[in-house]
């Protein structure tokens, strides 16, 4: 997708402020016990914010699986990313991947809620990157 740098610049912001509204709803779908749709919306808040980075930054993916691959292989392996940001978004991902797809799998409180605090910081850092670098 070719972006002139305005539209890039917008497209950024778009995702990091969706980001933070997704982020906004888990307490809600946590607090009526709607367990599974908050692992699904806390995924996406930190998805729709690597996709804001990668987008930043020139980076074209065409699945769930591609970002996590380029947030790995330009973010992670590179330093730019603590690998325990690395690790709580490949967690999100295979919660969200389980709880959306698999039989017989329910999250639980107990699942969500260590997930929600990494998932703000996840989100911050990458905030702070995207807003450090230009």
């Amino acid at each position: 997708m070719s972006l002139k740098e305005s539209e890039r610049i917008d497209i950024v912001k778009f995702r990091l402020e969706k980001a933070k509204i997704t982020l906004a709803q888990v307490p809600v779908l946590i607090e009526n016990q709607f367990y599974g749709i908050a692992a699904n919306r806390l995924y996406y808040a930190c998805f729709y914010a690597v996709t804001a980075l990668l987008i930043k930054d020139g980076f074209e993916a065409h699945s769930h699986s591609g970002v996590k691959t380029l947030l790995g292989l330009n973010y992670i392996v590179e330093n730019k990313l603590d690998e325990s940001a690395g690790k709580i978004y490949n967690r999100l991902f295979n919660m969200r991947q389980k709880g959306d797809y698999a039989d017989c799998v329910y999250i639980k409180e107990e699942d969500i809620n260590p997930l929600i605090e990494p998932a703000e910081l996840f989100i911050k850092t990458i905030e702070n990157i995207i807003n450090n670098s230009n």
